[in-house]
């Protein structure tokens, strides 16, 4: 018989593997990542939004950590091929809102594939289109999507896993998105999740929300769905803290590209450039993590970040393994998450069809060789025509990015979405500081072209 004094030493090295299992598994958080609408940095009250209060929004930030430097794709469609697969859009097809659909789940490894493995139940809330198939056979155990890429608000019809509901009388939406939301983490409590909560707002057409009062006028109605929007953000938040999650649980909010029509100000400058333009608020975007008690509370980070990011941080927290035998372009940022200084990123790109762009913290350069001075971005973006000094370094360091990524021999659009780039080259022509947006009312929206919806 083995003495008393082996067994105590055997049953200590279990003990610590089993307090090291559990520890692990405390570590990972649910995630829960909320995708506004077209939704700029202008749109938010504490990214400085000169016409706008986001009062929940900023009390995320406020006790999280914001990002200044976080881009997706200047549209919807191409913004949700990269989150989903890690992958730029030259390297799966999925460089517009017409080549979103290339994608197929059956060829890419997505990030709700990835965290299932890991263990995490998986749903979906909201916007899919303009992605293939639906959200379960992209690996969202469960989902309530719709059948547009538009804005979808008052109607009778949704899809809810599958299926086609009838609610037998005109349902607001988005109201319906978000008590799936609430219902699928209050089911789902105990044990790991994951949620992506695409809301639909505040893409146009921008109609009247719950809270409209009657009679409400139309210019009027973008600020009611800003503030819609701000109220669910906050409303989520509440319910993940009333079961006591919200220290085992990162939540992040950002939006899937900038404003609509035009952008607008902040502290009286306006931001250069809107959806669907390869300008600065084309793709710069807000973008919120907030993990109670791991993320430094009230901070700000300059570090870059693209939304290929996401699929590396997401699986890094979950313990997940990361797919082989494909290239994944993210790089994790889950130790800024926690406080530490992390390897942020040199440079991001962003594309936009057969477009594209490389940028640092301070330089951008192009598909074409043009090289931009970004220090005054958002608000200005400079073109170099002299390139000497700093200058001609930045131009020789992008573009050996750009050589290395080799953008052009990928799966890319044949022409560039047919849609207006927003304003011309060079430094921006500034709009009186009092002016309002353009485009946020439901007339301007309403001339948006179909096919980038």
């Amino acid at each position: 018989m083995k003495p008393v004094k082996h067994w105590l030493k055997k049953g200590c090295i279990l003990a610590a593997m089993a307090l090291a299992i559990c520890s692990n598994a405390a570590d990972r958080p649910n995630i829960i990542f909320i995708l506004a609408d077209d939704y700029g940095l202008d749109g938010v009250g504490c990214y400085g939004s000169d016409r706008f209060k986001t009062p929940n929004i900023d009390a995320l930030a406020a006790s999280g950590l914001r990002f200044e430097n976080a881009y997706c794709t200047p549209l919807c469609g191409p913004t949700r091929c990269l989150f989903i697969t890690g992958r730029y859009g030259f390297r799966t097809g999925g460089t517009s809102n017409q080549s979103a659909k290339n994608p197929k789940a059956s060829e890419e490894t997505s990030i709700a594939k990835v965290l299932k493995s890991a263990g995490y139940v998986t749903g979906h809330v909201g916007k899919w289109r303009q992605m293939s198939g639906l959200p379960g056979d992209w690996g969202f155990d469960e989902y309530i999507t719709d059948p547009t890429a538009g804005g979808y608000y008052w109607n009778r019809t949704y899809i809810q896993n599958g299926k086609t509901v009838d609610a037998g009388k005109e349902i607001y939406y988005p109201d319906v998105c978000h008590q799936f939301a609430v219902d699928f983490i209050k089911r789902h409590r105990d044990q790991p999740f994951f949620l992506y909560y695409a809301s639909h707002l505040v893409h146009g057409p921008i109609v009247r929300t719950p809270d409209s009062k009657p009679g409400r006028a139309a210019g009027n109605l973008y600020a009611d769905n800003v503030a819609y929007l701000d109220k669910q953000v906050g409303d989520l938040v509440a319910q993940v803290d009333s079961l006591g999650l919200r220290e085992k649980t990162l939540i992040i909010f950002s939006a899937d590209n900038g404003t609509a029509g035009k952008s607008g100000t902040i502290g009286g400058r306006q931001v250069h450039g809107a959806k669907g333009s390869m300008w600065e608020g084309g793709a710069h975007v807000p973008f919120i993590a907030n993990w109670k008690g791991v993320t430094p509370a009230g901070k700000t980070t300059r570090d870059l970040l693209d939304f290929s990011d996401l699929f590396a941080t997401f699986a890094e927290l979950a313990g997940a393994q990361l797919p082989t035998g494909v290239v994944l372009d993210g790089h994790s940022f889950a130790p800024q998450l926690r406080g530490q200084p992390g390897q942020p990123r040199e440079w991001i790109f962003v594309q936009l069809g057969a477009k594209w762009y490389v940028r640092d913290q301070s330089w951008k350069l192009n598909e074409k060789g043009e090289l931009f001075d970004m220090r005054e971005a958002p608000f200005e973006e400079k073109l170099v025509t002299d390139a000497t000094g700093s200058a001609a370094e930045a131009r020789q360091r992008l573009q050996a990015v750009l050589n290395q990524l080799n953008p052009a021999s990928g799966k890319n659009d044949s022409a560039p979405p047919k849609r207006k780039a927003g304003l011309g080259k060079g430094v921006l022509k500034r709009q009186p500081a009092n002016s309002p947006p353009a485009g946020n009312n439901a007339g301007s929206r309403k001339k948006l072209k179909k096919a980038n919806r």
